[in-house]
């Protein structure tokens, strides 16, 4: 049944696992969580999570004009009120960097857009913002967020956000806590799928980005909105209880 369930989500983990199987596939299962990781252990089905080398892609020593930080101590209560953006990498197999423009709901996790590219040009994050407008509902009153990258400052992206009349926030500094939702799904994406995928081409890889995405929204719970997918808690709304917590070990944080 493991086997089965991480044939999509090759690196999901024991308390997701666990989740998935008393609620949604055996309610009955007369087994409690730490037994259940036990016979995880047991049988070699712990997943190790590894770190690789990141390139730069935020370029935040431009001219244009930068603005302020709208969301300190800011939780939206429902989906559509804050987006926050990123860009990140997938690396293919000859070590060469494709660059994936991503927005996500910061109150249901859901990526609402995306766009793969050769270039950090900024072609990619207008076309993932072009794609989350597509299913913005008139008249939301939406934030978006995201760092100082030229990208996000350039005339042409600051107009469509302006021409929808959406608040317009940005981190003041090069602290990554500063956009950690954003960050978050990064690392979800690389270190549970497209880290381990061997890409060959640009179109190969917007394949498996577009796949991935699919099972992250629709069957990944997600331990920030209740174990809910994304898509699950894009339809709810009042705060949603986080299911995680954060154990300190030789002055690192680690998230369980």
């Amino acid at each position: 049944m493991v086997n089965s369930l991480r044939q999509d989500q090759p690196v999901l983990g024991g308390r997701k696992l666990y989740h998935i199987l008393k609620t949604k596939i055996h309610p009955d299962l007369d087994i409690g969580r730490d037994k259940f990781f036990d016979l995880l252990r047991d049988n070699g089905l712990l997943i190790r999570h590894s770190r690789v080398y990141r390139p730069v892609t935020t370029l935040s020593w431009n001219r244009f004009h930068k603005y302020p930080n709208l969301i300190k101590d800011y939780d939206p209560l429902s989906a559509n009120q804050l987006y926050v953006a990123d860009i990140t990498y997938v690396r293919n197999v000859e070590g060469r960097f494709y660059y994936l423009s991503l927005l996500t709901d910061a109150y249901s996790r859901k990526i609402v857009g995306w766009a793969l590219e050769d270039s950090l040009e900024m072609s990619g994050p207008i076309k993932a913002l072009n794609m989350a407008l597509e299913t913005l509902p008139p008249g939301s009153d939406l934030i978006h967020h995201s760092d100082r990258g030229v990208q996000y400052c350039s005339k042409d992206y600051i107009s469509i956000l302006q021409g929808i009349k959406c608040r317009i926030s940005m981190t003041e500094n090069g602290d990554p806590r500063e956009n950690a939702i954003a960050e978050r799904v990064n690392g979800i994406l690389k270190e549970e799928w497209l880290n381990k995928e061997m890409i060959t081409t640009l179109g190969q890889a917007r394949d498996i980005v577009r796949k991935v995405i699919d099972i992250y929204n629709t069957r990944r719970p997600h331990s920030s909105v209740e174990m809910l997918t994304p898509e699950e808690a894009h339809a709810k709304k009042g705060p949603l209880k986080r299911k995680w917590k954060t154990i300190y070990k030789r002055k690192q944080a680690i998230l369980l």
